[in-house]
């Protein structure tokens, strides 16, 4: 921590229960939507617009109303969401827009709470989903290629373009119509790196009847194409990345806008837990304003879980968390949130001399630059030290200047800061998981009567089929199942060389993954697993044979299909060999690849329906079987009491897929754990972030904890159904409450006024100093106790802070004083060194 004279720092924390609330506040909108070299023009007038991702699939229903809420709380103006074709049209011609898929319930709430809305309908949508967003059997129409100048392709998007754009006019959500829709976007991402030009000459054909379709829609509001350097004058390109100050349209007439601002990154299963530190984000986006940036969108603002078989990847996890300020359950997560929110205030202080003219750009230094936004009524200043090494003093319109390193100090009247993007003054919070037992316990929550059905090894099913050689694994099973079984019988003779000298045979095969199981006759012998950068993989495993037939059953398994790149669509999986058997005295193998084999797509379970619970295959045994790959589980459970946000602890099982009265919670596979080495927690928000910049959860599993929507819960009776396909102990999952105990802040002299002081008059923030308030976030919650008070200089973080070399011996006796002789619902540090420290620096911690 730096030392500097005068410098204090004041830390509480409060620890409290929680309870949701949210209200939605009815708003007209636009009739007119244009835009311009410097903005959006709704209305008439130019707009600074902070947006926000919240894809309504990875959410349910009931959930939709608190995040958009939340993100209007937190100074979102527009919702930005994806639609997912193969969610909305599984089968041609075949649509279903019911309940996580009510594309047109979720922006008709948005519209509710008065937010706009940015329809981004791809039809690709990368997104970490599932193909990319598109539907199966749009590989399997004839003479098809995805994402070029190719007929049958064309017209298919068209088709689905045309479908969801008539959706959103029939209700007259367009802002051409009054709606709250002012932008949509078409094809997505795809002049990033060296996508286009792997396309071809075919690819800006694509590119301008692309435009051209959408543009010819007559929706009466802009369309974007995101990363398209290319795009014609029709739409609007604009940027994706973690940092897009240095972003330059590739049109006069066009604004700079921002589509994904990335607040962290995707999971994958195997890998550590990636974040990014919110100084870091306010810096990013306070340096595209500062360069002339007027739409940003945090690219997730709510991510949520990749329900069912929704992820993409492949390896993608079922938590689409991506560090958002609203985590995947939807509760906010400080500071993230609440810093966010400050920085948007201050950029809505500046946003009448922003739209009003370009900003005056100047170097104050190797690493300093100041933007001015001056008119003659009008000056606002953003003031950034780009170093990240040192704090700079600036001297700017003849006053000094405190620099921290990769920040931007906000100037709305060109003379005084409103905010610093490395002072944080939002509190911090630490959410928990409190966990249940799945015994039955005091809270009532259990888990029991417990069944199983084992599923069978190899081929079980009338529908299998034979070929001659081996096959791949999209192709055959049109992603209809994670599952494919390759079936054949060898029949070794008596004088076979592989059995003269008793040493083992090595089975050898060769995948293109993503999960390998390999069986001989009929008991599991190996298993091997790609990785989210190589889902290839070879395993060689040792086997017996016997004399006689021997039987080989290979369980192949996706794990969500790839989603981005050139041809992505084309990516493989499954056993293209070569499948040999090694292990001939003489030193030969034996190629299996080319032999006739049995298939089989997808489980005897699925089959049958096993996942909703029915069934009379159900069998109930005196001691359950437990760690044997190939077996469903069946078990009851009432709902646990409250309703604070739901997750099942995966401890003891392996991998597999779990339902919740019929509707999936998406995959499991808590033993795929995240490499011991690489993760940096804390981490530095100074200088450059990447993907792998900031990580945690090394050595852990990448998931433990998995969403249980509490929509999905009756009160009593209900069924989980499990999967597992490795091998795991049911008895031991349990149920975990996600919830808010704790919540500290930390201030300093230096730090600015709280950003509302800049609605009061000049000369009461003149009297003002950095001030430090906290309020439980809830109405009906309380301060229960005091966990530990500092005046000085204290260290740490929230939840585990220490005192520092200068400490007040004072403080927590003080503290205490003042909870018992006020109600402490809220607490303001401004108040209470008036009382008792005059003016000092004080550390809390409540309980």
């Amino acid at each position: 921590m730096e030392r500097r004279s005068g410098y204090c720092l004041s830390v509480i924390m409060l620890v409290f229960g929680v309870i949701f609330l949210h209200c939605l506040v009815m708003t007209s909108f636009a009739a007119n939507v244009t835009y311009d070299h410097r903005a959006l023009v709704i209305d008439g007038k130019r707009r600074v617009l902070i947006s926000g991702s919240i894809h309504y699939p990875r959410s349910t229903p009931d959930m939709w109303p608190d995040l958009i809420q939340k993100s209007k709380d937190g100074g979102l103006d527009v919702i930005e969401t994806y639609v997912f074709w193969n969610l909305h049209e599984p089968v041609r011609n075949q649509y279903d827009f019911e309940g996580r898929k009510d594309l047109i319930n979720f922006v008709k709430l948005v519209e509710k709470a008065g937010l706009f809305v940015h329809i981004r309908i791809g039809p690709y949508v990368c997104a970490e989903w599932n193909y990319g967003g598109f539907p199966l059997w749009l590989h399997f129409i004839p003479g098809i290629e995805f994402r070029t100048d190719n007929e049958p392709f064309k017209a298919e998007m068209k088709r689905f373009t045309t479908k969801i754009v008539d959706m959103i006019k029939q209700e007259n959500l367009f802002a051409s119509q009054g709606g709250p829709v002012i932008l949509s976007q078409i094809e997505n991402e795809y002049g990033n790196g060296d996508i286009e030009s792997r396309y071809g000459s075919r690819a800006k054909p694509y590119v301008n009847w692309a435009a051209s379709m959408a543009t010819a829609l007559d929706t009466g509001v802009p369309w974007v194409m995101c990363q398209q350097p290319d795009a014609p004058p029709s739409v609007i390109n604009t940027c994706n990345g973690f940092y897009c100050d240095q972003f330059k349209q590739n049109s006069d007439k066009t604004p700079k806008m921002w589509t994904e601002n990335w607040t962290g990154w995707f999971l994958s299963f195997g890998g550590p837990v990636p974040y990014r530190p919110v100084e870091d984000i306010a810096f990013a986006v306070a340096r595209f304003f500062q360069r002339g940036g007027t739409f940003q969108n945090y690219y997730m603002y709510h991510g949520g879980t990749n329900f069912g078989r929704t992820s993409g990847g492949p390896f993608i996890a079922t938590s689409y968390d991506y560090d958002a300020p609203l985590d995947e359950y939807g509760l906010i997560r400080q500071p993230k949130w609440g810093h966010l929110k400050d920085l948007h205030k201050a950029i809505k202080l500046c946003e009448a001399a922003m739209v009003a003219t370009e900003p005056n750009i100047t170097s104050l230094g190797s690493t300093i630059e100041a933007s001015v936004y001056k008119t003659d009524s009008q000056c606002a200043a953003f003031l950034a030290n780009t170093g990240t090494q040192s704090d700079a003093a600036v001297s700017f319109n003849g006053n000094s200047y405190h620099l921290p390193p990769w920040s931007v100090s906000i100037l709305p009247d060109c003379k005084n800061v409103a905010f610093n993007t490395a002072k944080i003054n939002s509190v911090s919070t630490i959410s928990t998981f409190v966990t249940q037992s799945s015994e039955a316990d005091a809270s009532g929550v259990s888990l029991s009567g417990w069944t199983s059905v084992n599923e069978p090894v190899g081929i079980s099913s009338e529908n299998a089929f034979t070929r001659m050689g081996l096959v791949e694994q999209i192709n055959t099973t049109a992603d209809k199942s994670d599952y494919l079984w390759y079936s054949l019988s060898v029949n070794i003779k008596n004088d076979e060389p592989f059995l003269q000298d008793g040493s083992a045979t090595v089975l050898h095969v060769k995948t293109l993954g993503h999960v390998l199981h390999a069986y001989i006759n009929g008991k599991l012998s190996g298993s091997g697993k790609g990785n989210s950068g190589h889902s290839n993989f070879t395993i060689e495993v040792p086997v017996t044979l016997v004399p006689g037939e021997n039987k080989i059953d290979l369980l192949s398994a996706t794990v969500g299909l790839q989603n981005y790149g050139a041809f992505f669509d084309l990516k493989g999986a499954g056993i293209t060999g070569p499948v040999q058997l090694k292990g001939f005295k003489n030193g030969s193998t034996t190629d299996l690849s080319s032999k006739q084999w049995t298939y089989q797509v997808g489980l005897k379970g699925e089959e049958m329906g096993l996942s909703s619970g029915g069934s009379t295959l159900w069998k109930s045994q005196t001691e359950l079987p437990t760690n044997q790959p190939l077996i469903w589980y069946k078990a009851s459970f009432d709902a646990p009491a409250g309703d604070t946000p739901l997750s099942m602890d995966f401890t003891g099982m392996g991998k597999g897929e779990a339902w919740v009265n019929g509707q999936s919670i998406g995959r499991f596979w808590p033993t795929y754990t995240a490499p011991n080495t690489g993760c940096t927690d804390p981490c530095n928000y100074r200088g450059g972030y990447n993907a792998n910049k900031c990580l945690k959860n090394c050595g852990k599993p990448s998931q433990l904890l998995y969403h249980v929507p509490r929509s999905w819960l009756k009160s009593s009776g209900n069924v989980l159904v499990l999967f597992e396909e490795m091998g795991g102990d049911p008895t031991k999952l349990s149920f975990a409450t996600r919830e808010i105990q704790s919540v500290c802040s930390r201030i300093s002299e230096a730090h600015p006024l709280p950003i509302d002081m800049w609605a009061s008059e000049d000369d009461a923030r003149k009297k003002s100093g950095p001030t430090l308030s906290l309020e439980c976030p809830h109405p009906n919650q309380v301060i229960s106790s005091i966990k530990f008070a500092s005046f000085g200089t204290p260290q740490g973080t929230c939840g585990s802070f220490i005192h520092g070399r200068c400490s007040s011996s004072n403080a927590l006796s003080i503290v205490k004083k003042i909870q018992f002789e006020i109600s402490l619902t809220k607490f303001q540090f401004d108040h209470l060194c008036r009382l008792a420290l005059a003016q000092k620096a004080v550390v809390l911690e409540f309980q």
